[in-house]
């Protein structure tokens, strides 16, 4: 891993079923047009060369459909249900994992996490350094939306503000190019 960033792909899930009564949110499933755009979303990372080793997800149906659709276009080759980025669970253990010397996978370079606001956003501005009272209004992904954060060779102690913000794309500015 010798002068190799680690870099983790924080992606919101495509637009879902709405809340309704009886249908219970873990259940919440992609509708044609979140599947779709996500699709789209996913295939523009691709052409990006935004690969990633591996896609750790919220069990959450419509965060484990948008990772099954990074599995499907080859942005990353496996996939990992992790309770960790489930709705109100705390992801810092998860990524202490993967970013310390014991990390499941050693060699990999880019994680992709795919998951729920306002969840991504805050940890997002926690890692790159925002006051923990400023954080869950310093940045917003959209449904299908992405950040790039970077960390150096090896991160030492915390997480909190080590990294850089690479990239923050909403769905709008990855297809309009397409």
């Amino acid at each position: 891993m010798a002068g190799r960033k680690r870099e983790v792909l924080l992606l919101r899930h495509g637009i879902a079923e709405e809340r309704g009564e009886g249908l219970d949110d873990a259940q919440r499933a992609l509708t044609p047009l979140g599947r779709e755009r996500a699709a789209r979303v996913i295939q523009r990372l691709v052409e990006c060369d935004l690969l990633c080793d591996v896609v750790l997800s919220s069990p959450l149906v419509r965060a484990r459909q948008t990772a099954e659709l990074v599995r499907e276009f080859g942005l990353a080759p496996e996939l990992e249900l992790a309770s960790a980025l489930a709705p109100l669970a705390d992801p810092l253990p998860l990524l202490e994992r993967w970013l310390g010397p014991v990390s499941p996978r050693p060699d990999w370079q880019r994680l992709a996490l795919v998951g729920h606001e306002p969840d991504l956003s805050t940890l997002a501005a926690l890692l790159i350094g925002v006051p923990m009272a400023a954080a869950p209004h310093a940045l917003r992904l959209k449904k299908a939306g992405a950040a790039l954060l970077q960390w150096p060779v090896k991160p030492d102690g915390s997480l909190f503000g080590t990294a850089r913000l690479s990239l923050l794309l909403t769905p709008k500015s990855l297809l309009a190019s397409s």
